[in-house]
């Protein structure tokens, strides 16, 4: 059995930073529903689709009373770069901390690519209800359609 927070689940609130240096905390939106979304890496294809997506949805997850927040190792001067080079309106947050956010999901994790081994983010997906706890998990996301499948449940919630 995992230890780590499932649906139903308080979300931990765990300090991250902001690309302008600040910090993020989960409860910085409580008495809102949150999507947090983590992914590998900051300017590769499939992450930067996925922030696209999110982006282009911003408006109607607003229109749903839910805030975003996408989250990765990437330092915080690497997310701005990132967020200014596709005009992304997603806030992003860098999870640097040995022990943090990623580590507390269980969702930063040993991966292997072409025989080599390595730690990486799995790509996983949060929607917290306004109570702070966990409504839905989506692990191991594909990028494809994913935002619109997420806009949907943050609807329903």
């Amino acid at each position: 059995m995992s230890t780590f927070p499932g649906v139903g689940d308080a979300f931990p609130d765990m300090a991250l930073t902001s690309p302008e240096g600040g910090t993020v905390k989960p409860s910085d939106f409580s008495g809102r529903k949150l999507v947090v979304f983590f992914y590998p890496k900051d300017d590769t294809p499939g992450c930067t689709t996925e922030n696209q997506d999110f982006t282009a949805l911003a408006d109607d997850f607003a229109k749903a009373g839910t805030a975003l927040l996408g989250v990765s190792k990437d330092p915080p001067a690497r997310h701005g770069k990132f967020i200014a080079k596709y005009g992304l309106t997603a806030p992003l947050a860098s999870d640097a901390a040995e022990g943090g956010l990623s580590d507390a999901l269980g969702i930063w994790t040993e991966k292997q690519n072409y025989g080599r081994t390595y730690m990486g983010m799995v790509r996983t997906t949060y929607l917290i209800g306004a109570d702070g706890r966990i409504a839905q998990v989506w692990d191991k996301v594909k990028v494809k359609g994913h935002a619109a499948a997420v806009l949907e449940a943050a609807q329903a919630l």
